[in-house]
């Protein structure tokens, strides 16, 4: 099933998500195929839970749409950055403020401590677009938007484009 992504400034974007507890449950495998499903009709290369509106600690990753490479699937549940190393600066968007894009540093290189759907501790390891895919998901379940590592002037901009946008009615 494909879910309606959430859009800011609905309130569960800015929210820290609660931790999941219950693994290996029919719900929780087609919750995660559910958001698999929705992120690549949606042209993503993550989703966090909160961007269809569930407030649980749950990410899926698959940078192949970007970069045209083989299907990476990677479901992270309560997910922990455990190492940044580097720096990078790219451009980065998000489906639940869609047209908008803008440049943001993140580290080059991450590891990520997470569950995977049976529950089982998994760590995963990604450079440049990988690194900065998990970052920002995880961002996301901590409450924070990527409009969060922007200067308070573009941040202010983009804001003001989006009520402009509310106002007039398109951003549904």
């Amino acid at each position: 099933m494909v879910y309606k992504i959430v859009k800011y400034p609905d309130p569960i974007l800015e929210q820290k998500c609660e931790p999941v507890t219950a693994f290996d449950t029919p719900e929780l495998q087609q919750l995660v195929a559910d958001m698999f499903e929705t992120m690549y009709a949606s042209k993503g290369v993550g989703l966090a839970a909160p961007q269809i509106g569930i407030s649980e600690r749950i990410t899926v990753i698959d940078c192949a749409p970007a970069t045209e490479g083989e299907p990476n699937p990677i479901v992270l549940i309560n997910p922990e950055v455990i190492l940044k190393e580097g720096k990078q600066v790219g451009e980065e968007g998000c489906l639940s403020i869609p047209g908008f894009r803008e440049d943001v540093s993140r580290a080059k290189k991450a590891v990520v401590r997470a569950l995977n759907v049976k529950g089982e501790t998994i760590e995963v390891s990604g450079e440049d677009l990988l690194a900065r895919a998990m970052q920002h998901e995880i961002d996301h379940l901590n409450g924070i938007l990527f409009l969060s590592h922007l200067s308070p002037l573009k941040r202010d901009l983009i804001k003001r484009k989006i009520k402009k946008l509310i106002r007039e009615h398109e951003w549904d």
